[in-house]
């Protein structure tokens, strides 16, 4: 039995459960990860990351020194290169001087336009706020996204439009409270096991009633009263005859309608061409199937649903999401514990970041930056003379990419993203990497995107820094320092302070009080000033538990669930829908749907879970077929094959399985071997602009076992 010196308690750093730990430390050393029964998030349950996914920060290809490129490769032909041989170790201060002179150099000769950054879902809030701030108030752009574009963008946009706010409604803990609970476009016991754990709980111990809508037969079908297995990209349809029956039968709550709701009336004439029938011709999901759900779901006395990326994700994410806010005002199931309107988030702080500012079109507590009285007290707030802050929306992620060159974006920051394997047409994004002028990576390794960069600042883990996370639930929690930094690596909130003072003064702008910190504390202090909703949030409140916001002052408990009695818009309004078919759609070329997302054992890019021990449980990528398409196409389990699209090929393993339905297959997202993003489509959302994940059209066809990255035998599935 280890005694440890010391257990520091933290929150996760993966997904957006936002699970507390206990990291048990030996000789400088993690060595075990528990949580405490009474933990409000997760009640001493992990998953399988969250036990045992933390030793990637003692991984050999960590970086710990700054980094320079060396001379080997010239500006204008950057080229992905891992090797030592390509890179010099510098010290800090030269590789932020460098960094520094580089930036201003661009922005003086090119203006605001020329400059991007990617924020972090991973990163804490005050690095996220940090960042943000730097490129506003110092280079004046805009240009500032971060994951979120690539996940829930669409239901960001469908909820600022339909209530006025964008976070998740209520706890997720209160499903126990729910009679029926529905589940789409989410594989809830991979992507939020613990979630998951409640939500079966829900079922087994409090008999709720699961509808789970999905082309994939996700485990929680296994839980589900009923499954609608649609075809991907038919959510509007299959939403949209709910609601047809909800008001057909007069089953929606009209006295939440008449008091809480607007646009009604012409919504009403907008879904009676969405009859069960016309669902079921274009989603293949059995009419009866969507009249019992619509029965079931406003019947109940308390319903709530719950979503992933399996919605938003599409080119008509935002939409998907409307149709199930309208669910929600129809039959006013909001408002109250055990129901809402709940996305769950997939990184651990996906919605911290969002909050701190990390978007293009909003300031730190989605203050719209073409406001001009945002605009104003964020000049006010950071030291500004007055007309300082850019007035103009930035470009997202994917814009930003789609930008790069001569007139466009020169010079690219990126803080713990990887859009070399996130963003879609991965081939087009290559393309754009090697054209820009200046990339700056601020990382833990050297990924895929960092191996075009001509400077690398290492970061710490989340183990070797205090910050905070805001998990799915509105729930601000402490990050706590347990490991002194690797070798020479700092906090991102302390890179960007630091590089910060070197621009202000190359911009001959007088040094500004605003980056000397004393800490983290002080920068969620500065961020409490302009957030209304985090004024509350303080240290010193949040040292055993988190808090959710809204906390509108130091007196305020936080709020578990929103929109008791209003809106933030006022009333929540419904928006007329049409059915827009996926940009892609299959063909005798391509005769297959192919569909993405994430694993159990994996998370996102793979930055760090393939710099782990749990690489060894899933260690390849492998494409799931149903068994009907295999045996159609002579393809046998743990074949290789050959997935295509118009876009790009990747060679990996055939999983013969009934996950997924006919017609459609699946691809992890988190392997480079064989990157899903190499065949989805750049095709965005017009209002959220967020990109088509989850449906482009493939084909499939027998490759040779020596073309695999990994030829040498069949993969299994790691058991827990």
């Amino acid at each position: 039995m280890i005694t440890p010196d010391r257990i520091v308690p933290t929150t996760c750093p993966y997904c957006g459960v936002g699970c507390s730990l206990e990291l048990h430390i030996k000789n400088d050393y993690i060595y075990k990860v528990t949580s405490p029964f009474d933990a409000i998030v997760n009640r001493g349950n992990l998953c399988v990351k969250g036990r045992f996914g933390y030793d990637f920060v003692y991984h050999r290809e960590r970086v710990t020194t700054p980094l320079i490129r060396t001379k080997a490769q010239a500006p204008g032909a950057r080229t992905q290169a891992f090797e030592r041989d390509q890179w010099r170790e510098v010290s800090w201060d030269e590789a932020l001087d460098y960094t520094a002179d580089r930036l201003v150099e661009i922005y003086n000769r090119h203006g605001a336009d020329a400059m991007a950054v990617y924020c972090c879902a991973k990163a804490t809030n005050e690095d996220n706020y940090l960042l943000q701030k730097l490129y506003r108030a110092l280079f004046r752009t805009n240009n500032v996204d971060h994951c979120t574009r690539l996940c829930h963008a669409g239901s960001v946009v469908a909820l600022q439009m339909a209530l006025g706010s964008s976070a998740m409604s209520n706890t997720a803990a209160e499903v126990i409270h729910s009679d029926v609970f529905l589940v789409t476009g989410s594989n809830t016991a991979e992507t939020h096991p613990i979630i998951a754990l409640q939500m079966k709980a829900a079922v087994e111990k409090h008999g709720a009633k699961l509808i789970v809508v999905d082309p994939r037969r996700v485990e929680m079908i296994n839980w589900s009263a009923l499954w609608l297995p649609e075809k991907p990209g038919t959510d509007v349809p299959v939403f949209s005859a709910m609601a047809h029956v909800i008001i057909r039968e007069r089953l929606y709550n009209e006295e939440f309608v008449r008091r809480r709701t607007e646009g009604f009336e012409d919504f009403s004439k907008s879904v009676a061409k969405f009859t069960p029938e016309y669902a079921e011709a274009i989603s293949a999901v059995d009419r009866n199937l969507i009249v019992r759900a619509a029965r079931m779901y406003a019947m109940a006395k308390n319903a709530a649903i719950y979503w992933a990326l399996g919605i938003p994700e599409h080119s008509h994410g935002t939409d998907n999401a409307m149709a199930l806010i309208h669910l929600a005002l129809l039959t006013g199931h909001i408002g109250r514990r055990g129901t809402g309107l709940n996305p769950l988030r997939g990184q651990n702080n996906v919605q911290g970041a969002s909050d701190s500012g990390a978007m293009p079109w909003h300031y730190p507590g989605y203050q719209r930056v073409d406001d001009e009285a945002a605009a104003r007290k964020f000049e006010q707030a950071w030291n500004l003379e007055p007309g300082a802050l850019n007035r103009k929306l930035g470009l997202t992620t994917t814009e930003i990419m789609s930008a790069v060159g001569p007139g466009g974006v020169r010079a690219l920051h990126i803080m713990g993203e990887n859009p070399m394997m996130s963003e879609p047409n991965l081939n087009h994004t290559r393309q754009m990497m090697e054209r820009l002028e200046f990339l700056v990576a601020q990382d833990l390794f050297i990924n895929e995107s960092g191996a075009y960069a001509d400077v690398f600042l290492p970061a710490t883990s989340w183990a070797e820094k205090d910050g905070t996370f805001t998990n799915t639930d509105r729930r601000v929690q402490r990050v706590r320092k347990a490991l002194e930094p690797r070798g020479e690596s700092l906090p991102d909130w302390e890179i960007v302070c630091r590089l910060a003072e070197r621009i202000e003064e190359r911009l001959g702008r007088p040094r500004s009080a605003f980056w000397a910190y004393a800490g983290p504390s002080e920068v969620l202090e500065e961020m409490g000033r302009v957030v209304p909703e985090y004024a509350g949030v303080k240290y010193r409140r949040i040292e055993k538990q988190g808090l959710q916001t809204p906390v509108w002052d130091e007196d305020h408990p936080g709020t578990p669930h929103l929109f008791t009695e209003t809106f933030p818009r006022g009333k929540g309004k419904f928006h007329p829908l049409e059915y827009v078919a996926a940009v892609e759609m299959p063909d005798e070329e391509y005769p297959f749907i192919l569909t993405t997302g994430r694993l159990l054992e994996h998370w996102h890019g793979g930055t760090l879970t393939r710099h782990s021990k749990l690489d060894d449980l899933y260690p390849e990528a492998r494409v799931e077929i149903n068994p009907a398409d295999a045996a159609r196409l002579k393809i046998e389990d743990g074949q290789a094959v050959r997935v295509s699209s118009r876009r790009g090929t990747i060679v990996l393993r055939a999983w013969v399985t009934e996950r997924t339905t006919a017609g459609v297959v699946f691809v992890p997202m988190h392997f480079a071997e064989a990157a899903a993003n190499l065949l989805t489509i750049d095709a965005l959302d017009p209002l959220a602009k967020i990109p088509e994940y989850k449906a482009c059209a493939v084909r499939i066809a027998p490759a040779k076992k020596e073309e695999l990255a990994r030829p040498e035998g069949k993969v299994q599935r790691g058991r827990y």
